[in-house]
């Protein structure tokens, strides 16, 4: 799908990596990368997996935004940028395929050596995969599951490799094995985005959050999350996913220590304790601060 000012105007700028929000209804966002060419200022575009069994998004997609349709769109938004690097080694999961395809070509453009490993479930359920034969070649792996079976993570993985970024996306169980098998790789190395949210936590509790610019202070029960106890006390904030995800809801922290249960935040960013994202994430504490 191809998404165009409706007045002819550029659109925002946006790098490998972005996402945009889709504001399809009052209570339906939904994010999808951005998988075209970042230097074309005239469109986006976003590839959208019809889900027959999913939470709404993608029907409405598919059947509702024909050509000539409107929607809202917010953003773009990254969470996922392209660190340079000398090389790297992409891995993609089904529709995950997306936010990898401008990588690849800003890679080429960079000189850097790269290759792309690309699984899904079947050939015809593997999206682009014609195209990415067709501009890149030897340098893609295509291996549909019926055919090849699981990715053989552990030859592509289990030895670091000296200046190699490993970027990854695609279903939480690819993700989840990707993860523990570049847990010898350094630090920085493994850069991954979640289209769905990571288990949440088996517990939780009571804490207060205090809001630096009006000096109120909220407590968050272990049933709610900080961003709905935000709007029950008539604070209105931007959120999309609820999921963790999106990273639309992203809050300073001036003080106390998160316990983060995102799919956003680098394990150095985690430890900071300088920012959340108060759809899913709590205190570690009795208390936070926020720059609210």
């Amino acid at each position: 799908m191809r998404l165009r000012d409706p007045g002819g105007a550029d659109l925002p700028a946006w790098e490998p990596g972005a996402h945009v929000d889709l504001l399809l209804t009052d209570d339906l966002v939904r994010q999808y990368s951005l998988c075209g060419d970042p230097a074309d200022r005239t469109s986006y575009r976003i590839a959208v997996l019809r889900e027959p069994d999913g939470r709404g998004g993608s029907a409405f997609v598919h059947d509702k935004l024909v050509p000539g349709a409107r929607t809202q769109v917010r953003g773009p938004r990254n969470h996922f940028a392209l660190v340079p690097a000398r090389r790297y080694l992409f891995v993609a999961g089904g529709i995950g395929i997306t936010p990898i395809l401008p990588m690849l070509a800003a890679a080429e453009s960079a000189g850097a050596d790269w290759r792309l490993v690309y699984g899904g479930r079947t050939a015809a359920s593997m999206a682009f995969a014609e195209e990415l034969r067709a501009t890149h070649g030897d340098r893609i792996s295509v291996r549909p599951q019926d055919e090849h079976g699981l990715l053989d993570l552990a030859a592509l993985l289990a030895e670091p490799a000296d200046g190699t970024l490993v970027y990854c996306c695609g279903p939480g169980p690819l993700l989840d094995a990707v993860e523990r098998t570049c847990v010898a790789w350094p630090a920085g190395s493994l850069h991954v985005e979640r289209f769905s949210p990571k288990d949440p936590p088996a517990s939780a509790r009571s804490f207060e959050v205090e809001l630096a610019v009006t000096g109120t202070t909220l407590t968050v029960p272990p049933d709610r999350s900080v961003l709905d106890v935000l709007s029950d006390a008539g604070i209105r904030m931007l959120s999309s996913c609820r999921q963790g995800t999106c990273g639309t809801c992203e809050t300073v922290v001036l003080d106390g220590e998160v316990e983060h249960h995102d799919s956003l935040l680098t394990d150095e960013e985690k430890a900071a304790h300088t920012t959340m994202f108060v759809c899913v994430s709590r205190a570690a504490g009795p208390k936070l601060t926020l720059e609210l």
